[in-house]
């Protein structure tokens, strides 16, 4: 929602993917909220503590919105729930829906459709976003790999 828990520990999972992989010249990776809650602010200090303690570094990240240009520019626009995902199909041009889609659907083995928001939350509700979100990256990344060959 508001770009400063999950999604930028996604951009970061998912960036420390690509390069571990050396594919940063195919991939252009970027997180936006579907609220205007925190622009310009840097991700959650709980969710840079646990990340920075995985080897990723979220610091330089800022919260944006996203914007209608994104539904063009990016070929995998991912929610981290339901309620994200509705609001973004609410948003985004007929044309571009086949993009949207929830983070775990390229999780499967989690048996779980939503990544839940851990803003409210102690320590360990980052650690289970992680958890996920590493799983989900990684899928993310083989499905594009997979389409690629």
């Amino acid at each position: 929602m508001g770009n400063i828990c999950r999604s930028p520990t996604a951009e970061g999972v998912f960036r420390k993917l690509v390069q571990a992989e050396g594919l940063e010249p195919w991939f252009h990776v970027d997180s936006a909220g579907t609220h205007a809650y925190h622009v310009d602010n840097p991700p959650d200090e709980r969710a840079r503590t646990a990340a920075l303690a995985r080897g990723i570094d979220l610091a330089p990240l800022r919260a944006r919105q996203v914007n209608l240009r994104d539904f063009e520019t990016f070929d995998h626009i991912l929610a981290m729930d339901k309620h994200n995902l509705d609001t973004l199909m609410f948003t985004c041009p007929r044309t571009h829906a086949h993009k949207v889609r929830l983070f775990l659907d390229y999780a499967p083995e989690l048996n779980l459709a939503e990544v839940p928001d851990p803003y409210y939350g102690g320590k360990d509700g980052f650690e289970q976003v992680l958890d996920m979100v590493e799983r989900a990256s990684q899928g993310v990344l083989r499905s594009v790999k997979d389409s690629l060959e």
